[in-house]
């Protein structure tokens, strides 16, 4: 039986979609590839914009992409710091 991801788990995954593609992906392909339900990535999203992790951005055709801010980056790196802890210490 596989484990539910946690809160931090999902936001990290959210996080790294974004950045894989480029740092720049329209909402609805990232709901997709989240691999939560609208509800939920609506509240995450709604999180992370709040919380500074990411940002909205329009083109010239006024189409909506999500980037990253230096503070997404920033969980970024600090979340693979962590894992790696417990990884090392086997926690």
């Amino acid at each position: 039986m596989s484990k539910k991801r946690d809160r931090l788990e999902i936001i990290n995954s959210i996080l790294m979609i974004i950045h894989d593609n480029k740092n720049s992906i329209k909402p609805t392909p990232l709901l997709r590839f989240s691999n939560i339900s609208s509800q939920s990535f609506t509240d995450y999203y709604s999180e992370m914009l709040k919380k500074g992790f990411i940002r909205e951005e329009f083109d010239k055709k006024d189409r909506k992409y999500i980037s990253l801010t230096d503070k997404g980056f920033k969980y970024l790196e600090k979340y693979k710091y962590i894992l790696e802890f417990i990884d090392e210490f086997e926690l």
